[in-house]
């Protein structure tokens, strides 16, 4: 996968060359290249920004650097042999980034980013590259930063770590939360590790049983107690038909019920334990 990110702070994509994201670099895995966006600004103050038409506080980011930025960073992709670039626009407008679409964009050659700062990109510029690619808005969240550089960071190493050879294990992912699935509702629940006993508290007798169908029924259970007390909303979206007998009894425990459209409501007397 090939990897663009056109900012003004580029000393910002720093963590891009440490952990799983930076290994994959220096395997070949991830083709990174990071772009300071005023180097294609043509005034001695390398203005990137000015006020919004409409008045309003705040500032715009122009549209000429981003446009020969985004020309320039096209240009050298396709001339070194990329195809089918895909601009992703962290905005918290945009779409709620999910492992779903982590797991979607995964699949994708060439992913250009456009972090944005100040009030963002005058529109002009995503409505122009929309009629020659794929324009994907993204939100990580119901939230706003000061920029979009933390969103790339975190959107990049979602996706990286699904690309093949990123991961030491490439099953470890199957069982996350949100994973494609039997997990792509739930929130995966807790983990331990040696020793056996710490300060008094001990490790859950079925993980040292060594029955993996106990194990993994555990497992199951402890996912839909943690997405009951945490995300009920997740368990709310499902339909009735993707969990079997043994998940309904455990969802009835805590306090759901499926309702005659197919899909489960938390009833008002649930006790969150």
């Amino acid at each position: 996968m090939r990897l663009d990110v056109v900012t003004i702070f580029p000393e910002y994509l720093e963590p891009l060359n440490v952990s799983l994201v930076g290994k994959a670099r220096a395997r070949g895995v991830l083709d990174v290249h990071v772009h300071d966006l005023r180097q294609w600004t043509y005034d001695r103050h390398h203005t990137v920004d000015d006020t919004p038409y409409g008045g309003g506080p705040g500032m715009v980011m122009k549209t000429e650097p981003w446009g020969d930025a985004l020309d320039e960073s096209l240009a050298d992709g396709y001339e070194a042999g990329a195809h089918s670039p895909v601009l992703v626009v962290p905005t918290p407008s945009g779409r709620p980034f999910t492992q779903e679409l982590a797991v979607e964009l995964s699949a994708e050659p060439w992913l250009l980013f456009t972090p944005a700062r100040y009030e963002g990109i005058d529109r002009r510029v995503i409505d122009e590259y929309a009629t020659r690619l794929r324009v994907v808005e993204v939100s990580i969240g119901d939230y706003v930063l000061a920029g979009g550089e933390a969103a790339v960071l975190v959107i990049t190493e979602a996706v990286a770590r699904l690309l093949p050879g990123v991961l030491g294990n490439a099953e470890s992912h199957q069982d996350d939360s949100f994973a494609p699935g039997a997990m792509a509702n739930l929130l995966e629940g807790p983990v331990y590790t040696k020793p056996p006993e710490w300060r008094g508290r001990s490790i859950p007798d079925v993980l040292l049983s060594g029955h993996h169908g106990k194990i993994a029924r555990w497992r199951r259970d402890q996912a839909f107690a943690r997405t009951a007390l945490n995300r009920p909303d997740l368990i709310e979206r499902c339909e009735a038909s993707a969990f079997d007998k043994k998940d309904r009894e455990i969802l009835s425990i805590l306090g759901f019920a499926p309702e005659p459209g197919g899909r489960f409501w938390r009833r008002p007397t649930a006790v969150e334990e």
